[in-house]
């Protein structure tokens, strides 16, 4: 299996400004009605790219892309051998997914996704 990359995520402050600030400029339909408050990004781009997310928190500015793997928890292993750090250990959201986010050597975050 390869590793692509899947999804990206767009950190937030305040969710509602950027939701239609990427609304108005590319026409990206947002839906945050779920317990979570999540925005799904739908990029309506015809089976071209990836969808994403946009996502509230404390966390710092900026893009989160998500590469999907078999086993999220050896991937990890593999991050604390070549010199990275956990930054979110391995979590599921039941019936939805499995994730979890590294920092590589030069502070780079970088999250990972396992589907089904």
């Amino acid at each position: 299996m390869g590793s692509p990359v899947v999804h990206f995520e767009i950190h937030a402050t305040d969710r509602k400004e950027l939701k239609g600030f990427y609304q108005d400029l590319f026409g990206w339909k947002i839906k945050d009605n779920n317990p979570l408050g999540y925005g799904l990004v739908d990029t309506d781009a015809e089976n071209k790219g990836i969808g994403g997310g946009l996502y509230e928190g404390e966390h710092a500015p900026g893009v989160l892309v998500y590469v999907e793997v078999d086993d999220p928890e050896s991937y990890l292993d593999k991050v604390e051998e070549m010199g990275g750090e956990i930054v979110v250990p391995v979590t599921e959201i039941p019936g939805m997914v499995t994730f979890a986010v590294f920092e590589d050597p030069q502070g780079n975050k970088m999250g990972l996704v396992k589907t089904g």
